[in-house]
């Protein structure tokens, strides 16, 4: 078949795979090329300012720890003070409290009023049992009456008036055998209400 002319390829073809490869892998090189080929990233500038900032920085957050660090420990090398008035204190000989008086001597240091009435040295509380405001001691009108809502206590601090719930609560006392001064303990108290201060840790025979 000498005389049967071969015929010429057609491009782009009918057919979907058929297609020069030596063409792809070219483009494909093309593509490869100038995905791996970048502009280099400019260096950073590093200056003396830059340079000595960073310094700084670096110190001070050192500093910074190692303070806290030495405060810490000077902390923990001192124990922890209450400052609070102490709850057992010492206050005066019996006979110096006169008789159907308020002594207000320790009302603003330890919260207590030493009342003798009755026969008997007590040591009355200064908190109110309504809100725990502090009432005053009227001497004309022989009460005790709170600014905050008006509630009023008799001498020996059972209310009366107001509206206060219940009297005001007491601590037990007792005569140090040394130094012969009334002795006030506030950890031990007691609430005339319900019949607690009638034993003879809350209160001193006077008369």
């Amino acid at each position: 078949m000498a005389g049967k002319v071969r015929p010429v390829q057609q491009w782009p073809s009918p057919w979907p795979y058929d297609f020069p490869v030596a063409g792809a892998a070219t483009e494909a090189k093309d593509k490869v090329d100038r995905l791996a080929v970048k502009d280099p990233a400019p260096p950073l500038p590093v200056t003396r300012r830059a340079v000595f900032a960073s310094t700084i920085v670096g110190w001070g957050a050192f500093a910074t720890a190692g303070g806290l660090g030495t405060l810490g420990t000077v902390r923990f090398l001192f124990p922890n003070v209450n400052f609070e008035p102490p709850q057992e204190f010492q206050t005066a000989p019996k006979t110096t409290f006169g008789a159907e008086a308020v002594d207000e001597s320790w009302k603003e240091s330890h919260g207590v009023w030493m009342v003798n009435t009755e026969g008997k040295l007590l040591a009355i509380s200064t908190v109110c049992t309504h809100l725990g405001c502090t009432p005053n001691w009227l001497t004309g009108e022989k009460k005790f009456k709170c600014p905050c809502h008006g509630s009023g206590y008799y001498i020996n601090g059972v209310n009366f008036e107001g509206p206060t719930p219940r009297p005001l609560e007491r601590f037990r006392v007792y005569e140090d055998p040394i130094t012969g001064n009334v002795v006030v303990d506030k950890n031990v108290k007691c609430q005339p209400e319900q019949g607690t201060c009638e034993g003879p840790d809350y209160f001193l025979p006077t008369a």
